[in-house]
């Protein structure tokens, strides 16, 4: 496990020296790695030669410090297991390597759409994990970024952000690793009582609702998800939406074509998204 740039540079360097023509791929994590990343290895080892995986708890991406003070954190379980797994280089950088004045001065905008959605919740979120993104890419310089398909949002902004800033890769995404009741596979299913998880899975039960009823249109779709959730007092929605893969932006009514439904709550004093692609119309 490699914990400074300068160990990370002096590894790849060999690495590229060995092998000239390997493709490397990049999963990066904030660590507590659960089967969903798993799954994100074996998607990296079907596209490239090398694989790269960070494991760096991103205080950026937190609203508040105790947010990140508890964030559960296990390099060597994390370690352990990615090496069970094969991958060639595993970076666990200290905050003062990625973030030397304890913040980023210079920081990566995500803009309006920044503030949508999931950064409505968290403002800062993904202007801090866009920032960390942006130097672990100019750190690897991979050919392709491997992210699992729960988290639409953060892979719409990480690909704008490739082409606006002319980052050389690919973003390859894998599909969601989920529970026999449906709910993607998270740290936090774990956290919930049996009452708790029988109403988190009422969410992607919403989601096939609204697939099922997006031929009707947008505002059946979501009036099928939202019937879906009612009289579960354990849910707190936060928002229900059906967005344009192509802007993210809502998707207005009387439009018909490919769609993505979007999901978040909070159930047991914790938050869980999801999301499904539909056609509506």
């Amino acid at each position: 496990m490699i914990d400074t740039v300068a160990g990370l540079r002096s590894r790849l360097a060999e690495v590229r020296s060995a092998a000239p023509q390997a493709r490397i791929a990049l999963i990066s994590t904030i660590g507590a790695l659960h089967d969903g990343r798993i799954d994100l290895v074996h998607r990296a080892r079907e596209v490239a030669d090398v694989i790269v995986v960070s494991i760096f708890v991103n205080p950026l991406r937190f609203a508040t410090p105790a947010q990140f003070a508890v964030y559960p954190r296990t390099p060597r379980e994390d370690a352990a297991l990615l090496e069970s797994l094969g991958v060639e280089v595993i970076f666990a950088p200290d905050k003062s390597e990625l973030l030397p004045d304890g913040s980023a001065t210079t920081r990566i905008s995500a803009g309006d759409l920044g503030l949508r959605y999931e950064g409505r919740a968290r403002p800062s979120y993904f202007d801090g994990l866009l920032t960390v993104e942006a130097k672990l890419f100019h750190l690897v310089q991979p050919d392709v970024a491997v992210y699992g398909e729960r988290d639409r949002q953060r892979i719409f902004l990480v690909r704008r952000m490739i082409r606006d800033l002319y980052f050389d890769l690919e973003v390859v995404t894998a599909d969601t690793v989920r529970g026999d009741d449906g709910l993607p596979v998270s740290t936090r299913i774990g956290l919930l009582d049996a009452g708790d998880r029988a109403a988190a899975a009422l969410l992607p039960a919403a989601l096939d609702a609204a697939a099922a009823n997006a031929d009707r249109g947008v505002d059946a779709c979501i009036a099928a998800a939202q019937s879906t959730l009612m009289g579960e007092p354990r849910i707190r929605l936060e928002y229900l939406s059906v967005v344009d893969p192509a802007t993210f932006l809502p998707v207005d009514e009387g439009r018909a074509g490919h769609a993505l439904a979007l999901i978040a709550a909070s159930v047991g004093g914790h938050r869980f998204i999801d999301n499904a692609e539909i056609y509506v119309g």
